[in-house]
Formats: C-alpha cells, structure tokens, sequence
C-alpha cells in the first residue's frame, strides 16, 4: 500500500481523501446522475466500489432494502474473487474470518452394504497449483460489507441509497431500437437520456414515487430483474425440474468430514452438497429433493426445514446429523437461464448507437447454486462494465468501448451454464448410473481452473490485441487474467507478487520485461528497454505522452513497470530509466514501486515463458492481457491504446 506522496497520512490510510462529486456529496438521491446503479447485491457494489474511483463521475446505487444484506444466500468464494478483493484491498482481511477449502471429500454407497455412504476419495482443492489465491467460504453479506466500504472510503464517497424500489425506465436516444427492446422517451434529454422511475419503500414516504435522470444505468437486481424487463429482455432456457433444500445448521453429528467440504452421493435417497461455513461451526446443507413432480406450481418450495433434515438424513446413512439451529434456509429448483444480450441496444444495431442500459449478475443468468459460480461470476460482470464505465465518462475512452460488456460476459455466461449443467446433473445421478464410479471427483479435478475462475479467455477486440506475439509471452495468454509471479522490488529487496500491486484504481498496467544485453552484470544497460522507456517518455505518440491529463501524475491513465531479468543486487536504482521512476503528488515524490526484478528462487521469466530478449505485456483495470508485443514494436503498442484510450481535451 502506498501513500504519504499527498501528505503526511495517519489515519486510516485505505480511506483516500474525497474529491469531486464525493465533496459535500448530498444525502438525498439527486434529480440527475451519471450512472444509476439497482440493486446493491454482489454485481452492484463492486460496480460501486469501482466507479467511487472516479470522483468525476456521479453514481449512485439505490436498493429497496431498509438497510444493509443481514443474511446472504451465496457463500462461495472462488480464487479468481479472492484476487479481485486484492485489487479492492480487502483480501487479507475477509480471508481472515472465512473458512478456507483445501480439499474435498466424496462419498458414496458402500458396494456391499449400499444402504451406507462410505468416503471414496479425497482430494486437494487445487491439485495443479493454479494459483496462490484461496478458495473461501465467507457469508456474501460480508462481501458486501467490504466493498460498501470500499465504496465509502474512495474518493467519490458512494453508499447505498436505501428504501427505493425501481419500477420502470425509458430511454431518450434509443433511435431505432427494435420491437420489445424497451419503452422510448421523446423527451429529448441528450445528456441524461435514461429516465428512472423509483417508488420509496420505507419510512414515512413509503410509496410516494419520483424519477432520476441518468446517463447510464445498471440493472443490478437479481433473477427477477424489472431492469431487464424494462428494456425487453429475457432469461430464456430450461425449466427448473429438479429441487434442492438449502439449510445453514449449528449441528451436532457423527459424520466425520462435517468440517470437509463434501460431495456424497447415496443409494436411492439423493445427494448432498455439504459446505463447512466460517466461524468453526457453521455448515451449510445442500440437500437434494428429487425430481420436481409435473404442475408443481412452486410448492415444493415450501418444504419444512424438518423434511429437509429428514432428507438429509436419509442420505448420511449410517451417520446422523442432530441439528440445533437453522440460521437460514430455502429451497430453489435447478433452472439454466440466460439473456441473450447484456445491454438494451438489440443484436441489429450493436455499434450503431450507445447502450444506455446494461444488466449484471442474476438479471442476466441463473443456474444452480451447486458450482460456486453465481456471485462470483457477477462481481466480475460488475466490474468489467463499472471500469468501462468510469473510463468512457471521465472522456479516457470512447463510447464504443461499452459495446464489449455484453459481448464479454454474454459469452462467459453461456459457458458458465454449460458447466453448471453438467456439474448439477452428476451431482444428481445416482452412482450406479454414472459410466464410471468416480466420474464426478475425475470430473472436479479437471475443471479446476473453470471452478476457481481463471478460464474465462476474452476474443479478440479493440480491448484484446491479436496474438501475433504471443510466443513471447506464452504464460500470459492475451484475454486470460494476468497470473502474477513472485518479483523482487529493486529499491529495497522487498519479495512481493508482482499482480498484486495492481489495484482496482481503473488505471492500465504495462510491464515491461528487460532485456539483457550484457550478460547481467552490474550497472549494465538493457539497451532494448531502455530505448523503449526512452520512447514511451519522450514521443507525441507514446500512448503515455498522448493520454496523460496535463498535471496529473505521470502514471495517473497508465501504471508503467519493469521487470528486469538480473538478480535486484545487480540492478542499481541510478541506472533504472527515469520512466519507470515517476514524480507523483503535489511534492514530486519519486515513486520506487515500479522498478523489479527476478526472483532468483522462482524466475518469471523462466514460470512464465518469457522471452529473454524482452518483451511488453498491457494489462486492462480489471486484470485481463490485452497485448503482448516486442520491446521494439513502438509503433504496435501506439496503435493498440489509439483504438483504446482518447487524447484529453
């Protein structure tokens, strides 16, 4: 964590001085905004946590809650998320109270006396060394809690606007939109073309209505979105035909792995999901409920918590769970649902006209619970729409940059649901069905990287570049998250993961990986780099030259760093070109934090394939490779952020 460069700091230094629009902030929701965020669920507070770093920017988030989350449904917390609550600067902090997953057990019948489970295998969490990151067990009302607090102590100062519902919008500047894609507004208001209507829900005003202006609005409310609904869009695919009880339990049993995350299949009575919750007593039942019988019409969602029990029981055969308390408890049916688009521009005109309205997390895909994927995957269509957000209102970028929300994420959706398919339908297979009797551990292993949420690959696009050089860095795959390595800073010999000091500002990363055109010793040049950091520093067309404000910090658009190939005792901070030592904050303090290298016991050139004769790697805000080029290509590198980033006025 940095900071002093503005001043000597000593209080709390997460909680960055207001600027802008979080400057005398009003407490009343205003009459026009520049984003309006519905719903403050996982998708829409990171959303908030994220735009609340560009103070020019102003967003609120409105909730018909009274108040904050008390008890969340979602508790599962891949490794993909721990290293997105590092860019938020939380990660250390929730993984303290969380319960962490280090392996998972499963059972299954006993083959001579079936009417008994006995444990078949047990395996690590994360057999391949994906990542350094752990897979977590936190209850989602903290998560909220960590990014509402995020959110507060940025610069734009943004908390929730409690007790107002959403109840409808138009759009001003929908031209020719197609049938079904959402009521227009003839009004005419350019500058705020999304018009809001809002009824309050608590308080003395309950159910008095107003409406809010907004440039863009964000449709953060959940399976049954009326944000969706409001720009003609539709969770389309199977229809929930198998039903699962869900019951959080301080319980007393004799089942050994209690404290094991589990998958246990039975005989003929179903199976279970068993999760260990934090705080060392906690767990949470998965119970299968079978085939959802025709014309149900919803009432097998009132199953009683004792038949859940009862259930749950049956499959535990021989062992025995005693509960003592229900904390929280719900039944869903397994439906696979997904939009076929994120935003209101239809399909026709994408790239013909602005999208105003965009949707995330539930209100654009359901599945099952099972998988671990929901909340995860909407924090991450959160953040990928706020930073573009940020970057194209603050004038960094233009409009056409929101078209590749919908056409990202749509496409991680769609593959999340074909993985949770299958995933809930081994889950629900009795074990003499299967093809083989450990298809589902075989099936866990080898879908780590899915389940941890590292295989999300973006296409190419103005955001991704093509993969013409990607043989110089073939552990950094263009569109696939930026995996950190272990780097040395060369200042002071701190061991730090070089990912890890990417936070979640809205900034680019470029980190350029020397050369070593003298065997190494000390003092000596790195004559491709430093020509490189030479041009970067000094050309109109450098992107750094080009999309810098005037007086703002040298790094403020694009966090420039090296990474040298020698030992850090063989790197002197003189010889470092000025580039990667920029003057930051009103003092023109130098900034030591950019210049690294090697790691003798663990070389990122050698882990990640690195070509020796250098290379770049660009890296978007939110942590996906964008270009990987030679150190040579100037011009490749001028032209990739000319289709990215905007000259400022």
């Amino acid at each position: 964590m940095q900071f002093h460069h503005h001043g000597y700091v000593t209080s709390d230094p997460r909680i960055l001085p207001a600027a802008g629009t979080g400057v005398g902030r009003p407490d009343d929701l205003p009459d026009e905004v520049d984003v309006l965020i519905v719903g403050s669920g996982p998708a829409g507070m990171i959303a908030a946590a994220q735009l609340a770093q560009f103070p020019g920017v102003t967003t609120r988030i409105v909730e018909r809650r009274a108040g904050r989350l008390e008890m969340g449904q979602a508790d599962g917390i891949q490794a993909r998320s721990v290293e997105t609550f590092q860019a938020f600067g939380f990660a250390e902090r929730i993984a303290a109270e969380a319960y962490r997953i280090t392996e998972m057990a499963f059972w299954k019948p006993d083959p001579e006396h079936p009417e008994n489970i006995v444990r078949t295998a047990l395996v690590p969490d994360d057999p391949h060394g994906i990542t350094e990151f752990p897979h977590l067990i936190v209850n989602q009302a903290r998560v909220l809690d960590y990014f509402a607090e995020v959110a507060a102590g940025s610069p734009a100062r943004i908390t929730p606007d409690h007790g107002w519902e959403f109840t409808g919008l138009t759009v001003a500047d929908a031209g020719s939109a197609a049938p079904g894609s959402g009521p227009q507004d003839t009004s005419g208001d350019t500058e705020h073309p999304v018009t809001v209507r809002l009824r309050r829900t608590t308080g003395p005003a309950a159910g008095t209505e107003r409406t809010v202006r907004a440039k863009y609005v964000l449709g953060a409310d959940g399976a049954r979105s009326a944000v969706r609904e409001s720009i003609g869009r539709a969770l389309v695919g199977d229809q929930a035909n198998h039903a699962w009880g869900v019951i959080d339990v301080l319980a007393v049993t004799d089942f050994p792995d209690v404290r094991t995350k589990c998958a246990i299949q039975s005989h003929d009575g179903g199976s279970i999901l068993l999760i260990p919750r934090e705080g060392g007593f906690l767990c949470r039942w998965y119970v299968d409920l079978g085939v959802v019988p025709e014309h149900d019409d919803g009432a097998i969602r009132a199953t009683p918590v004792a038949e859940i029990v009862e259930h749950a029981n049956r499959i535990l055969h021989p062992y025995r769970l005693d509960v003592k308390d229900v904390p929280w408890h719900s039944v869903y049916e397994v439906g696979h649902r997904l939009t076929d688009k994120f935003d209101d521009v239809p399909a026709e005109l994408t790239g013909t006209r602005t999208p105003r309205v965009f949707i995330a997390g539930d209100a654009c895909h359901t599945h099952s619970a099972k998988a671990g994927q929901g909340m995860n995957v909407s924090m991450q269509d959160g953040w990928n729409i706020a930073w573009k957000l940020g970057h194209v209102l603050t004038g960094r970028a233009p409009a056409a940059l929101l078209d590749t929300y919908s056409a990202e994420r749509q496409v991680v959706a769609r593959n999340l649901i074909e993985f949770d398919r299958e995933w809930s339908t081994l889950m629900a297979t009795r074990p003499e069905d299967l093809p083989d009797p450990s298809v589902l551990e075989d099936f866990y292993v080898q879908t780590t990287e899915f389940l941890f949420g590292f295989r999300t690959r973006y296409e190419e696009s103005v955001i991704v570049g093509p993969a013409t050089h990607q043989e110089l860095a073939a552990g950094f795959p263009l569109g696939k998250r930026f995996k950190s390595a272990p780097v040395v800073r060369v200042a002071d010999g701190n061991p730090v993961h070089l990912g890890h000091h990417a936070r979640a500002d809205g900034r680019w990363r470029v980190y350029a990986f020397a050369d070593d055109g003298a065997g190494g010793e000390a003092g000596a040049a790195a004559p491709e780099l430093d020509r490189w950091a030479h041009w970067l520093a000094t050309t109109p067309e450098s992107p750094l030259v080009r999309c810098t404000p005037e007086g703002a910090d040298p790094d403020a658009v694009l966090d420039v760093k090296v990474v040298y190939q020698r030992d850090h005792t063989r790197v002197e901070v003189g010889d470092v070109p000025g580039t990667f030592l920029p003057r930051v904050g009103p003092f023109g303090l130098v900034d030591y934090e950019k210049a690294y290298a090697a790691d003798p016991a663990d070389d990122i050139f050698a882990a990640r394939g690195l070509d020796r004769g250098g290379v770049v790697v660009v890296v978007r805000p939110d942590h996906y490779v964008a270009a990987v080029l030679p150190l040579s290509a100037t011009g490749d590198l001028a032209e990739f952020f000319d289709g990215v980033l905007l000259t400022p006025a």
